[in-house]
């Protein structure tokens, strides 16, 4: 049995997550309010802490009072939009990772280690180096087809209906090595793409400002809204299809709209910022151990602790290496790495 898949019965048949009394209710909501408390810490904190000190005073005058000065401008053009673009992608990254991991029924899917983010990347590459393709605009539309083909492929070759979490995820590695050597060879042979794409390439929100987050915005709210209206039908198929159509739900639509979902947030994240690995499998681990299998819970824990961790890792990044900066993406996966060996070590999970 997965780790994070439903209970079974005894005659070994998936069930419905459990009934929350009322005060498992009103405990997961008061996380969930305490969650959105951290989240706003962490946004202030990402405002006011940054490679070059400024003191809280010109930090706050920068936000409601700016005069031009370059604190001002600083807070203003900078660390602002920052902020709001790690808000956008780390909600996008996180609600991706746990849908993918519903879906598919694999506690171990995420957009990085199942090879979507490369394959937004590559399509970026592709049409910055061969089509001359430059800015956001442009490239989103091939970041968007570069994950949804990839997560097509990723989970056919996985064995689609029959995956195990160690096929899928054996696909997606195999997938992002592919890819992530084609990307190496194609910027190796193009000085231009390797100037413009080195940090992206990395994950990093340092190139934030107003443009970015206003044009991935939109993409990023609709998977949103549409992630979390899928709750209730991906609880229902977690017992089975025929069990989810008797409840009301339509198995194929639900995939085809989780989809969906992944690819815009996957593609419009990657797009902004590089791909950025292990949002997406941390934070839906923890959110299960606070809210349990409930999807209805899962993605709006999701939605807000992703954001906490990705915010949390720039700030930290900004700081270790000052005046320089250490880029966000590098800052997860030193986190991510050892967090995904002990998953797969897990006395359960090596069942698998």
């Amino acid at each position: 049995m997965l780790v994070d898949s439903p209970p079974q019965s005894r005659d070994g048949t998936t069930s419905a997550p459990p009934a929350p009394t009322a005060k498992r209710r009103t405990l997961r909501a008061a996380g969930l309010f305490a969650s959105v408390g951290v989240l706003v810490l962490v946004a202030v904190a990402s405002i006011a802490i940054g490679a070059k000190p400024m003191p809280l005073g010109d930090v706050w005058h920068g936000l409601l009072h700016s005069s031009g000065t370059a604190n001002d401008v600083l807070i203003h053009d900078v660390r602002v939009p920052r902020t709001l673009l790690g808000l956008l992608v780390g909600a996008a990254l996180g609600l991706a990772g746990a849908v993918m991991q519903a879906l598919t029924r694999n506690p171990l899917a995420e957009p990085g280690i199942l090879g979507v983010n490369a394959g937004a990347a590559a399509a970026v590459v592709s049409a910055i180096s061969f089509l001359g393709v430059t800015s956001l605009t442009g490239y989103v539309w091939f970041a968007f087809l570069g994950a949804g083909v990839v997560s097509a492929a990723v989970y056919l070759l996985g064995g689609s209906r029959a995956a195990t979490p160690v096929r899928l995820a054996l696909a997606g590695t195999a997938a992002s090595a592919a890819l992530y050597g084609y990307i190496n060879a194609v910027q190796l042979t193009d000085s231009a793409a390797l100037n413009q794409l080195r940090f992206w390439q990395v994950g990093s929100l340092a190139a934030a400002d107003a443009a970015t987050v206003t044009k991935v915005a939109p993409f990023i709210l609709v998977g949103i809204v549409v992630a979390l209206l899928l709750a209730r039908p991906l609880n229902a198929m977690a017992m089975g299809d025929d069990t989810a159509r008797a409840l009301g739900a339509r198995p194929t639509r639900t995939r085809v709209l989780s989809m969906v979902v992944i690819t815009l947030l996957c593609g419009a994240a990657t797009a902004a910022c590089g791909p950025i690995v292990f949002i997406g499998l941390m934070v839906p681990h923890i959110v299960r151990a606070i809210t349990g299998p409930d999807l209805r819970w899962v993605l709006p824990y999701a939605a807000v602790l992703s954001p906490v961790l990705l915010l949390g890792s720039d700030v930290v990044g900004r700081v270790i290496t000052r005046p320089a900066e250490l880029q966000v993406g590098i800052v997860t996966a030193l986190i991510g790495g050892p967090v995904f060996i002990c998953l797969v070590r897990r006395k359960r999970m090596a069942q698998l």
